[in-house]
């Protein structure tokens, strides 16, 4: 256990000093003694945005359900408590217990941006466990915990690939479970001994959804790319397959209630998993295929024992494309003749714009107005075609009406700028797509309307259809920004939009090699940190990091990646085959669009990889 009276001790001086206590409502305590399996879920970022991801809360709950097994939360510290940490010794413990990361048997890291890879660092280096995976392998008698980790940016892991033990790659509700049985078996078998860990691994990258970068060797051509990701011994697979659950678990619905108010502060339950769209662009939509809907039974189930446990009043209907769930209307409905009394707020992240309808937007007024976010992407017909995006800008002026008519006075509409084939012309159709949306708004509701807008630089990710292309360049996107900050300076808008110095670093890690592991490492040391917050990123040490180790940014930014380079994400198998990708880049590039998955099957490998009836797996 730590000292308690350090942590009294240095609490008054750090900012927010309730992110470091523990002791919220509903947070699950067991006794340590009679757990076989000790599970640190750690979240590198700070507790208010790690208390928002629906991934730790859902594992938690599995977790915790198990006989044997306790998880317990654990979040980066913020710099201030870092320093005071060091200065007075005290090592980074979890929220529940405050024992110490290093008396776990597994820390778990859920890894969602790349621009969170040097808090993993920090967390591992606080806690006083070697940063390297070998090096925790080759000290017999340290018995360090096992470094896991899951989440988005496991599609692409090599820059990690050095600090971590093993990745779990897809949906993790059942793969855990079928790892904490294996560590169990393995650490009481007479016959592993002093090697458990690497028996453990062994047959851990047996399991499908399981990927042991330490079993898999890397060679590079003289030009720099990829020769070959491959297993390093006889019964390692040569592809990771990712693991899916279908159909979905029960949600959580006791969630941990944060002190510190969390960015997502609200009851969430998931309705459905996957996006039947396509958009070309979208990462998500491609890992997280085939499409699973809960029942509306279950949704009401779920929404009534989370506001009993919790005292929310408001939920949050979580989806890639929320009102594409099938039940959406029905749903929505229920909810609000439900707790009408009590005026719960329904939030519908996620909306197409096609598919929001006047009578869910009538619906949803009825009760409290949360904010109305759409997500056009592209501001020209032209380009929504090469994205594959499927919607019109008579679709976006439709629901600007629905939703001005039904009340609302606040709209947010995202966009995109460096994507494929782009124009000057299609960036300046954002602006006029948006001016449009005001004049609806205030022929609806006068002045008082605001339309917000967030423009962000396309980066091309592993797995979609643009994932060979290059970064656009940077004298390009500073061109376009400042054409749409000159075309939408008016009343009633308000403009944002990505930051350019975390779009290059973003593009380089989405996107790296392993080689990139001795960069990550050389910036931590340099002092990078919380590299997602605008206040505390320090470009500039990156690009040292990268002098250091010899590698050129434009290496992975500026080039354009052949049909056959073998890259860094090859060995990952999402069930979409890259001959589908490979076709929707071309049909893309040919301006042509593809149908929905509900309207008709594009053959893109998932309904023959997982041995499916049918695509998209539908409600009940």
């Amino acid at each position: 256990m730590i000292s308690e009276a350090m942590l009294d001790s240095i609490l008054p001086t750090v900012t927010k000093p309730a992110r470091y206590v523990g002791h919220e409502w509903n947070q699950v305590v067991r006794d340590w003694a009679r757990a076989g399996l000790h599970i640190a879920l750690a979240y590198p970022d700070v507790y208010e945005v790690g208390m928002s991801n629906l991934g730790v809360a859902i594992l938690y709950d599995i977790l915790n359900r198990q006989p044997g097994v306790l998880a317990e939360r654990v979040y980066a510290p913020w710099p201030d408590m870092e320093q005071a940490m060091r200065r007075v010794g005290l090592p980074l413990f979890a929220l529940e217990s405050h024992r110490p990361l290093r008396e776990f048997d597994w820390v778990g890291f859920s890894l969602q941006y790349e621009l969170n890879y040097s808090n993993v660092l920090t967390m591992l280096d606080l806690a006083g466990i070697p940063l390297l995976a070998a090096q925790r392998a080759a000290d017999a008698a340290g018995n360090w915990p096992l470094v896991i980790g899951g989440g988005t940016c496991t599609y692409n892991a090599e820059p990690l690939a050095e600090f971590f033990d093993l990745f779990v790659v897809g949906e993790g509700e059942e793969v855990v479970l079928d790892l904490a049985r294996l560590y169990a078996n393995v650490k009481s078998s007479p016959a592993a001994g002093q090697d458990w860990r690497a028996e453990f691994l062994r047959h851990a990258a047996r399991i499908e959804g399981v990927y042991v970068p330490g079993l898999y060797h890397v060679r590079y051509n003289t030009d720099g790319t990829l020769a070959a990701i491959e297993p390093a011994e006889a019964g390692v697979p040569r592809t990771v397959r990712k693991r899916i659950v279908s159909p979905l678990p029960p949600p959580p619905t006791r969630p941990v209630l944060p002190f510190v108010r969390a960015i997502h502060d609200r009851a969430m339950v998931e309705v459905m998993r996957g996006c039947t769209r396509g958009c070309r662009f979208c990462q998500a939509g491609v890992i997280y295929r085939p499409v699973r809907e809960r029942p509306v039974t279950e949704v009401l189930q779920a929404v009534d024992e989370l506001l009993a446990h919790t005292g929310y009043e408001e939920v949050s209907l979580i989806s890639l494309s929320s009102s594409d769930y099938s039940g959406i209307e029905p749903l929505v409905r229920e909810l609000s003749q439900r707790y009408a009394e009590c005026r719960l707020s329904i939030s519908l992240p996620s909306l197409r714009i096609d598919s929001f309808s006047v009578e869910l937007a009538q619906i949803i007024q009825r009760v409290r107005k949360t904010g109305l976010t759409f997500a056009p992407e592209a501001g020209s017909e032209r380009l929504r075609r090469v994205i594959n995006k499927g919607v019109t800008a008579d679709d976006l002026v439709r629901t600007a009406e629905a939703a001005y008519a039904s009340g609302w006075l606040r709209i947010k509409l995202y966009f995109m700028i460096g994507l494929p084939t782009e124009s000057l012309e299609d960036v300046l159709a954002i602006a006029e797509l948006v001016k449009s949306v005001r004049s609806i708004g205030r022929r609806a509701c006068g002045q008082r309307v605001h339309v917000g807008v967030s423009v962000n630089t396309f980066v091309p990710k592993p797995h979609t259809a643009f994932q060979w292309l290059p970064l656009a360049e940077r004298a390009q996107i500073q061109e376009r920004q400042s054409a749409l900050r000159d075309a939408l300076h008016e009343r009633g808008i308000e403009l944002s939009w990505s930051d350019e110095s975390t779009t290059w670093l973003e593009s380089i890690l989405s996107r790296g090699d392993r080689r990139l592991g001795r960069v990550v490492l050389r910036a931590w040391e340099l002092g990078a940190r919380f590299d997602a917050w605008g206040e505390l990123f320090q470009p500039e040490l990156w690009r040292q990091a990268l002098a250091e180790a010899g590698l050129e940014p434009e290496f992975y930014l500026s080039r354009q990646r052949g049909a056959d380079e073998v890259l860094p994400w090859s060995h990952i198998d999402t069930g979409v085959t890259p001959a589908f990708l490979w076709d929707e880049y071309q049909r893309a590039l040919a301006g042509q669009p593809s149908v929905n998955c509900r309207e008709g099957c594009m053959s893109c490998g998932v309904r023959e990889t997982f041995l499916l009836d049918s695509c998209p797996v539908t409600e009940g």
